[in-house]
């Protein structure tokens, strides 16, 4: 049923208390033996029940209490080790009912308060126990219901016998339940009213279960309701039979045949007058909470194992929900949300997980309104997925995943193979990579960032751009598979700060210089030099501005001999102007295969000339006549220039693109 660790404790302690001679260690006997003791001790030794002989399934520890064997102090102990106390009282000893307010409730307090200091925590629960009522043929219980209403804490009240064994099974289930079950947290004795927690909570479960967004639950909506909290459908019988209740109860309950939140609200009202709390806990459980009606950080954060080296994407499960989740809030069908809609798919969360007025406009792409669109939802959370996985979780739990699903938020999630690995293989098994944008101020990486989420780059062009971008995510095409490009915009303070390794490492690096600006180029040639040149990392150095005339960097060498020199692709020349976005394909492509670099190109190149000239070598007759060789040349002439083309295309190495 979805029970969390948090939620549900596992083992229970109950602690009798009471004045002498009300039959506190009676009972106990009673209920372990099966019959009244002839010879009753001052106090019974501490007893444990297994779990499999208990209604709740948990191990039970049962304590007597004895003011002749035990001082204070050791009472104090036991009081703040129970779990549930339970009150004993003789009915027909009144003196012992009035010590019930004079002197053990207050008791109990005290001792509770004193243990964590804060009087306003939820109190320790409380069952009143009338035992021998064999001996009177009245009841006391419209006196107990008095002191209830002044003692939120009293869970429930019952009388029994330890001589005649009438209800004693009872008075220890109800201590049991007033442990796994408590009231306190659900109802306000004094107002026959759900808590403000209560309520909260299950305005976030309603909202979480009206699949349709209307407002109300349908019988499919509850049907699956009641299979996801009780695994067993829900009669069509007892369903109208819930619904005549509520109609009768709450006029404004039912509308279209379908349970509106009032009387959604109303019909867990009634199970806990009916002294049903448990239905609305397990509903409370399976949703998440846990005793204090506090999400549980079990159900928020289930363990994820990270190896070092590999990273976090969203599996085609969570993104499926995502998607979903999107299109049941955008109502008006324009493919996008606004900020009302958006802030409604967050409602059952404590905030949304990012500023929708700059957060969402900065880093994904959205429509002309500044709204975001499916493609920049799912981009969004992609983005968050890579870098905060755990914030990931968290908000797929409180949106309903695992309910919807059926399984925990670690379905939505898929952990990379490590990176080491993909050095190997040359090959990145990944979709999402991380690029970083590093150069001086002014040498347009803002600007090249922002174009990266813009249909119309030139747009963009003038534009001042005051703060950084931080993040920009968009997706990209790399040989027919879409992958999604993470842009960094690493804010340089100054020429002479040094980078942190955080701001260094990334799936690819981009580094990025003002080609009209003579002194631009120097800062990128020693950021590489210093962080890169001895890693792993692909780079692509980019010249921007290309639109303006370009200038002659005042540095040891021009930008293409150093990357000659360096064994990097030649630098690619960048304009917003002219509206191609085939750099953000380069990066993606590099950062797809991390171990393709310049030099591999140069393989191919030399590759290229050896088996043409191979082949010019054989036309004169200079090599054998072997048919087998002439076969096997002309494959590998064939295969060279086939792969030669694909590489040199890809990257634009020798054509317009690279310059």
């Amino acid at each position: 049923m979805g029970q969390y660790a948090e939620s549900q404790r596992k083992n229970v302690r109950i602690l009798l208390v009471g004045d002498p001679g009300v039959g506190k260690t009676s009972l106990i006997l009673s209920l372990v033996s099966e019959e009244y003791p002839e010879e009753v001790p001052a106090r019974a030794e501490e007893i444990t029940i297994p779990a499999n002989v208990t209604p709740e399934q948990v191990p039970t520890n049962i304590v007597d209490y004895s003011s002749m064997e035990q001082s204070d102090e050791t009472l104090a102990a036991e009081i703040n080790k129970a779990h549930v106390v339970c009150i004993v009282y003789a009915v027909n000893d009144d003196d012992t009912l009035d010590r019930i307010t004079t002197h053990w409730l207050p008791l109990v307090r005290a001792t509770c308060n004193s243990a964590d200091g804060e009087p306003d925590v939820m109190r320790k629960p409380i069952v009143l126990v009338g035992n021998k009522i064999d001996t009177i043929d009245y009841s006391t219980i419209d006196s107990v219901l008095a002191i209830m209403e002044d003692y939120p804490e009293i869970e429930s009240c019952v009388e029994c016998s330890a001589k005649t064994l009438h209800n004693i099974s009872e008075m220890f289930y109800y201590a049991q339940k007033a442990v796994l079950h408590p009231t306190s947290p659900l109802y306000i004795m004094e107002d026959q009213d759900l808590t403000p927690a209560c309520k909260k909570s299950l305005v976030r479960i309603f909202k979480i279960c009206d699949i349709d967004s209307d407002n109300l639950l349908n019988d499919y909506e509850l049907n699956l309701f009641q299979r996801r909290c009780f695994n067993t459908p829900l009669q069509p019988q007892i369903l109208d039979e819930v619904k005549a209740v509520i109609q009768k109860n709450v006029p404004d309950g039912i509308y279209n045949d379908a349970v509106t939140l009032k009387g959604f609200l109303f019909l867990h009202c009634l199970f806990i007058q009916r002294g049903r709390n448990e239905t609305t806990w397990a509903v409370l459980r399976r949703f998440g909470y846990n005793d204090q009606l506090e999400m549980c950080q079990e159900y928020l954060r289930p363990p994820l194992k990270i190896p070092p080296g590999s990273s976090t994407e969203l599996s085609h499960r969570g993104q499926q929900f995502l998607i979903a989740l999107f299109e049941r809030y955008d109502r008006d069908g324009d493919g996008a949300l606004s900020p009302e809609e958006h802030k409604m798919l967050f409602s059952t969360c404590p905030a949304a997980p990012w500023s929708y007025s700059t957060d969402i406009r900065k880093s994904c792409p959205t429509n002309d309104a500044g709204w975001v669109t499916l493609h920049g939802w799912l981009c969004r959370w992609t983005l968050l997925t890579l870098l905060d996985v755990v914030k990931t979780l968290e908000y797929l739990g409180y949106l309903g995943f695992s309910v919807h699903e059926n399984d925990s938020q670690l379905a939505a999630i898929h952990v990379t193979r490590e990176r080491r690995i993909d050095l190997a293989k040359r090959q990145s098994s990944r979709s999402v990579y991380k690029c970083h944008v590093i150069g001086p101020k002014g040498s347009g990486k803002t600007g090249m960032c922002r174009g990266f989420l813009a249909e119309d780059m030139a747009k963009l062009v003038g534009k001042e751009f005051k703060t950084n971008v931080v993040h920009c995510i968009n997706s990209v095409q790399v040989y027919g598979q879409e992958k999604h490009l993470i842009l960094r915009d690493i804010d340089v303070r100054h020429v002479l700060d040094p980078l942190q390794p955080q701001e260094v490492n990334c799936d690819v690096a981009c580094l990025v210089y003002d080609a009209s600006n003579p002194r631009s180029f120097e800062y990128v040639a020693r950021i590489y030099i210093k962080y890169y040149a001895e890693s792993k990392i692909p780079v692509m150095i980019v010249g921007t501005k290309c639109d303006l005339d370009e200038r002659r960097q005042d540095y040891l060498m021009q930008p293409a001999d150093f990357c000659e020199k360096y064994k990097l692709l030649p630098p690619h020349m960048f304009s917003l102007k002219t509206n191609k976005k085939e750099l953000y394909t380069k990066l993606a492509t590099m950062a797809a295969f991390p171990r393709f670099q310049a030099a591999w190109i140069l393989f191919y190149r030399h590759r290229l000339v050896q088996l043409w000239e191979s082949a010019h070598l054989r036309q004169f007759g200079l090599m054998t006549e072997d048919p087998k060789i002439w076969i096997k040349a002309g494959l590998g002439v064939a295969a060279a220039t086939v792969l030669g083309f694909i590489v040199l295309r890809a990257f634009g190495v020798g054509g317009s693109n690279s310059r």
